[in-house]
Parts: C-alpha cells; structure tokens; sequence
C-alpha cells in the first residue's frame, strides 16, 4: 500500500479534483491508488464487478458502485460528478484474444464514450503496459495497444492520457510475489538467455505518478513510460547482485532455457482449455518474458508533473519482502 507518511499534495499547484472515478479498485494497483486518494481527501468513486464484489474495503470518502464495464447505467453512476476517471481494470492472463478484449479493450471504449457525453467532462487516464509497445509479442500486449488506439480515437472532446508502467511490484501483488521470494531464497530463474534489459516501478511510485497527474492537470494527449529512476533498466546480473548484497548471501542464477519455457507454456495452455481456467504462462507470454528491451524512459512525464521516482529496486525488495 502506499506510504502514509508521504508529503502531502495539498500545498502544491493542481487541478480542480473532487472526485475521482476508478475501475479494478480491488486490484493491485487500484486498491493503492485508492488509499493514495483518500489521503489527499479526494473522494473515491470505484466500479466492482459482482465477482470481485467480497475484495471490497470500506473507508470515509470512498463508494462503490457495483456493475460491469458495459452497463450504461454502471458507468453512468460511476462518473457522475468526477473530475477524472482511472481506467485501471484490466485482463492479464488468457489464452486467446478474446480473454482480454472486455476489459482491455471493449471496456475503455465504453467509458470513453460515457466520459465524452458526460456533462462533467472528467479528464480520463488510461492505465495501459509498457507491453503496448511491443503488440506482435502476445494477445495480451495487442489488447493494450487496441485499448490505447481506442482512446486515442475518442480524442475529440475528451482530455485523456495514457501511462504505460513496466513490471510493477510491491506489498499486495501477487503476480510478481513467487519470483521476488525465489529471490530472496538465494534463487533467481532468468527466462530464455536472459540477454535482455527491462525497467521496474516499485507501486508507491506509481501511484505517486497517478496523483502528479491528478493534481497538476498535465499531460493531455500524450502517452507516457514510466520507471523507478534506474537509466538504462537493469539485466539479470544485476538483480542478482543486488539481491546477494541485500541478503547478504550467495544469490545462484538458474537459467531457464526458451525451450522449456515454451514447452510449459504449450502445456499450460492446453490444460487451462480443458479445465477452463485463464493461463498466465502461455507462448505469448514467453515471447514478452524473452524480449530483449523493456527499459522505459520517463523525462517527459516528469517534466510536465514534477514527479520523480523515490522507490529503487533495493529499496523495493525491503519493503516488499522486508
């Protein structure tokens, strides 16, 4: 969760914000960014769905409104009176295309549509993935990509901005969770070769980012990346090394051949068809694992909103794992 102890927004320049609209607010990301909101007495506005219905927490200032991201009346309910909405729903795991088109894709179309006719005019921020960028790796980075040109298509009377993070981790996550404890165990499993650099975010910075959006009122009609302050990104050496000082123990790299990965992949996808469960590991998702360049440049976001990163990767794995 985000840092109580964080300075305060209040004093700083920003945008007229009473009320913010959120979706996936029982997620990982939309659950800091509540918290974040509610301390800087924004009050919260978020959509559930039914099934995500018992994720739901209570706190002054914050209202759930309970629907689906195709129901008109849900959304209307959803973004009346809000200065902004954050689209923070979204599918990650799926075998096929269709696996993530309602929430990726369809879903920001929608409230696209609904925040355009909407007298309010909330500003809308699209929370995509740094996988975006790279659309022909997987059905996953596809669908962001198809949910960014879906925005970017509702341009006219609309105000929205689009943040592509990288690997996002911290207290809370569990995607990222078995990987950071092998880590810390004296282990860490390097996909295909490992010959590629990728950036992180530690998640107090990216809701940090989130809310220098928020207040300031900047970055319209842009697209941004955004990283922990680490230039360049890291390889798997390095995270080994940090790992080992932080630790302060021998931190072994195992490397896991592409072979094997697809392999698994291949297998995980048939089983998850006749079991009827969403994969996470599938052909598409190796292909991004093996990627040779997820490394993130930020200077434009922080140029136009005065954030900065606070959160490296050392720091991070204290905090997550302590």
């Amino acid at each position: 969760m985000t840092d109580p102890v964080r300075e305060s927004h209040n004093d700083a320049p920003s945008a007229h914000v009473t009320t913010v609209a959120i979706t996936g607010g029982t997620g990982f990301i939309g659950k800091s960014l509540i918290y974040r909101f509610l301390q800087e007495n924004v009050c919260v506005r978020a959509l559930v769905r039914p099934a995500s219905i018992s994720s739901c927490f209570t706190a002054p200032g914050l209202t759930w409104i309970h629907g689906e991201l195709n129901s008109e009346d849900s959304l209307g309910k959803l973004l009346d009176g809000a200065s902004a909405v954050i689209h923070c729903a979204g599918s990650v795991r799926g075998a096929s295309a269709s696996d993530f088109m309602p929430a990726n894709v369809s879903g920001v179309e929608k409230i696209a549509q609904m925040a355009r006719s909407s007298a309010d005019s909330p500003r809308f921020l699209l929370i995509s993935s740094l996988a975006a960028r790279s659309p022909e790796l997987s059905c996953y980075a596809a669908s962001k990509r198809q949910g960014e040109e879906v925005l970017r298509g509702a341009a006219n009377r609309l105000d929205w901005t689009i943040i592509r993070p990288p690997a996002v981790y911290g207290p809370g996550d569990r995607e990222m969770l078995p990987l950071l404890q092998w880590i810390r165990r004296g282990m860490v499993f390097v996909p295909g070769g490992g010959t590629g650099r990728f950036s992180l975010i530690f998640i107090d910075d990216l809701t940090e980012a989130v809310l220098s959006w928020l207040m300031s009122g900047a970055g319209s009609d842009g697209c941004f990346e955004l990283h922990d302050g680490k230039a360049g990104g890291y390889c798997w050496e390095e995270i080994r090394e940090i790992a080992s000082e932080l630790y302060r123990r021998p931190v072994r790299r195992i490397d896991v051949p592409r072979i094997a990965l697809d392999a698994a992949a291949h297998v995980n996808s048939a089983i998850s068809r006749l079991a009827g469960y969403l994969p996470m590991l599938t052909p598409g998702k190796v292909r991004e694992l093996c990627h040779d360049d997820w490394v993130c440049d930020n200077a434009d976001f922080s140029c136009i909103t005065r954030w900065a990163p606070e959160v490296g990767l050392r720091e991070g794995l204290l905090r997550t794992l302590g």
